[in-house]
């Protein structure tokens, strides 16, 4: 396993040896050197899955050391060839705007070229669609501002009835008290009352018994 480990490593310090070439090479010849660095990556992908196998067949005690170093190759393997990946990607965009600069600057325009004319139609449904997401957003503030008016209206009314509410339950506490001072004034007209009746019928009695 070591010595595959040893071969697997040196091979990815090969290809990003390869990998400045890219950068360097002509157009006639990028090709090519991808070519052998995509190569060589299949061929470290291939040498790391025996290494995987490798492992899991290694002592208990060196498995977990194993993995770990096959882990570091695999991440450094991955990210050569999204480097590859890349630089191509860079270079199909680059050659794809250089083609279409060249078509551009190669061609030759007639007064009634169809190809020159511009698409008024579809610069007129994008304005009014722009007009009607603007339309949208003032329909949809004026909307929020119609709701806060409104709940602004409704607290003022809540506050009104609050204070009728407690104005009525003053009123309410100055009543209870003014029938508890009737209550207690009629009690007491009854008692006085009663009284000067008693009072009265003995002064009728005396006054009967000592005039016969």
């Amino acid at each position: 396993m070591d010595a595959l480990y040893h071969q697997t490593n040196k091979q990815i310090h090969e290809v990003q040896t390869h990998m400045g070439r890219l950068e360097k090479a002509d157009q006639q010849s990028v090709h090519l050197v991808e070519n052998e660095i995509q190569a060589r990556i299949d061929q470290i992908f291939s040498n790391l899955e025996r290494l995987e196998i490798l492992t899991s067949k290694e002592p208990p005690n060196r498995r977990q050391n194993a993995k770990l170093r096959v882990d570091q190759l695999k991440y450094d393997c991955q990210h050569l060839q999204t480097a590859l990946k890349n630089f191509q990607h860079r270079r199909y965009t680059r050659e794809q705007q250089d083609r279409e600069r060249e078509e551009l600057l190669s061609r030759t325009f007639t007064t009634n070229d169809a190809d020159t004319s511009i698409a008024i139609d579809e610069t007129l449904q994008f304005n009014t669609s722009l007009h009607n997401a603007h339309r949208g957003m003032d329909d949809l503030l004026g909307s929020g501002s119609s709701v806060l008016n409104g709940l602004r209206e409704q607290r003022m009314t809540l506050k009104g009835a609050q204070k009728k509410v407690l104005d009525v339950a003053n009123m309410l506490g100055m009543s209870n008290t003014v029938m508890r001072l009737i209550e207690k004034r009629a009690f007491q007209d009854k008692f006085i009352m009663i009284s000067g009746m008693v009072v009265t019928c003995l002064v009728m009695i005396l006054v009967i018994k000592y005039l016969t």
